[in-house]
């Protein structure tokens, strides 16, 4: 995809403003890690991913002009900021603790050094990201036919990621490898990240891509348009329970039923192996404004109780196969995701 999600760039921080897509095509820019904050929380950025990638920078811009003693009371304050922001994606909390070893292990530069060596680890994180994208789409192109038709949910490509994709990575990956791929993709309530992010990706790649409301999975499942199902994860956890955006978890209980593979596309940083079980990923809830209202515009009456969880959690049983940078995960997951963070 040729917009870039995120870059560095000049001592800042652009991102596409994600909430305007596909109407307009806004980058942001930001010199301060409050501003890449309110970004992540905010949802000019989003996806596990990314948001790890983000949260790596927005940490480098905290430490400028800090050293020694005082760049570590700046990292707590930079830290707890960040790690508010999304609390369900595993990726920002692995991404600020791997900016707190660095700075930590770097406490005797000067604040030039010091800034110079956290930005480069920021640097290292999202080309890190792109390469990770890549492998995890060689290994998941394997599991797809030519032709294959695949239904996906929210946004787990280029958009949510430093670029390439988790899911949609599976689907570009395959198709560079000559298979003929096509794609139904879920609109995503309440935010809509599937047929306002996901399509505008495909289209952009020309890559052939169907919208349909979220409702209608079932029906599409059960004429058997679907050869398997891809989804993304913002946390995996040990036994491998997947959190991912609200809808998977009734997504894969169709897919079930009607004899369809279930793939989760986890890079290793969204793999929680201190994190039991799906009961223990903290679940983000989100302004109920995102269900009641459209485009701006109240449809809900006033005064109505909202419940508007970010994420679900889908039962390690329903899932086919984890598909990693390293290879593809199946079940039991307690040992094989064990195996495949280790095998590094």
């Amino acid at each position: 995809m040729a917009v870039k999600t995120i870059e560095w760039r000049a001592d800042s921080v652009r991102m596409i403003d994600q909430r305007l897509l596909p109407g307009r095509e806004v980058v942001r820019t930001y010199r301060d890690f409050r501003g890449v904050a309110e970004a992540i929380r905010t949802m000019v950025i989003r996806g596990a991913p990314a948001i790890g990638v983000a949260a790596a920078m927005g940490a480098a811009l905290g430490l400028k002009g800090f050293a020694g003693e005082k760049a570590l009371t700046r990292f707590k304050l930079v830290s707890k900021t960040l790690r508010a922001t999304r609390p369900t994606a595993v990726n920002l909390a692995w991404a600020v603790d791997r900016m707190e070893r660095v700075l930590e292990a770097n406490l005797h530069l000067d604040k030039d050094h010091l800034f110079r060596r956290m930005r480069e680890e920021a640097l290292a994180i999202y080309r890190e990201d792109l390469a990770v994208n890549k492998s995890l789409g060689r290994y998941g192109a394997e599991l797809l036919a030519s032709p294959a038709t695949v239904l996906t949910h929210c946004n787990a490509g280029a958009l949510a990621t430093a670029g390439y994709g988790t899911a949609l990575g599976v689907i570009r990956a395959a198709r560079e490898a000559g298979k003929r791929v096509a794609v139904y993709a879920d609109e995503t309530r309440p935010f809509l990240q599937g047929s306002r992010l996901t399509a505008w990706e495909l289209r952009k790649d020309h890559i052939p891509v169907t919208v349909i409301a979220d409702n209608m999975a079932a029906t599409v499942l059960a004429k058997g348009r679907v050869n398997c199902v891809i989804v993304g994860t913002d946390r995996t956890a040990a036994n491998g329970d997947v959190a991912n955006k609200i809808g998977t978890y009734p997504l894969a209980v169709m897919a079930r039923r009607h004899g369809v593979p279930f793939y989760v596309a986890a890079p290793l940083s969204s793999i929680d192996l201190n994190c039991e079980s799906g009961e223990s990923i903290p679940i983000e809830e989100r302004d109920p404004k995102e269900v009641v209202e459209f485009a701006g515009k109240r449809v809900a009456p006033n005064g109505v109780a909202v419940f508007n969880p970010a994420f679900d959690v889908t039962p390690a049983e329903l899932v086919t196969a984890i598909i990693t940078e390293r290879g593809i995960a199946r079940p039991p997951y307690s040992q094989s995701l064990r195996e495949l963070k280790d095998k590094g």
